[in-house]
């Protein structure tokens, strides 16, 4: 687990909310200068805690507003099976998301499609065709809800670095 302060985790908090915010919006919004802010985004990123920023595209509107968790049990279930179906799995272009889980599926597929025949041909045609698989269980998703800004864990024992720096909001120009 990386060793973050209270500077590490504003930035953090900043870019979550935004990382498209220039340097220099972070830097006012944390209360640093814009070289401090820049020195810890790049050692935040050299340090694997920031490892990219995602574009989030809406399904509806590229055509693909059904979402659904499948939920795979490989039989058997060896390394072999496991990492076959998880290579394939993950490059089709119905996947969105591949969780390799314990318990009693294997996995659970996150895909969106056009509509529910194309659901039930992904279901049928494609996935219940390989031989591996001993079961699948389909929920199709209503509502996806996700949470934008996940904040740091203070270790046992380890008290925070500091207080965050104060929020301030930019100045008009």
């Amino acid at each position: 687990m990386a060793d973050l302060d209270a500077l590490d985790t504003a930035i953090l908090r900043e870019l979550q909310d935004d990382a498209r915010r220039t340097n220099r919006d972070v830097a006012a919004a944390v209360g640093v200068a814009p070289t401090t802010a820049l020195d810890r985004t790049r050692a935040l990123r050299d340090r694997g805690v920031i490892r990219g920023a995602t574009l989030e595209v809406d399904l509806a509107e590229i055509g693909r507003p059904v979402q659904a968790l499948v939920a795979v049990r490989i039989r058997p279930p060896s390394r072999r099976n496991i990492e076959g179906f998880r290579s394939w799995v993950v490059g089709l272009p119905e996947t969105l998301g591949v969780f390799v889980t314990s318990g009693t599926e294997d996995f659970l597929v996150h895909v969106a499609v056009p509509d529910n025949e194309s659901l039930y041909a992904f279901v049928i045609d494609r996935l219940t065709e390989r031989p591996e698989i001993a079961d699948v269980r389909t929920s199709v998703v209503y509502e996806h809800l996700r949470k934008r800004r996940v904040d740091p864990v203070v270790s046992a024992g380890r008290a925070p670095q500091g207080d965050p720096p104060p929020r301030r909001r930019p100045t008009a120009r």
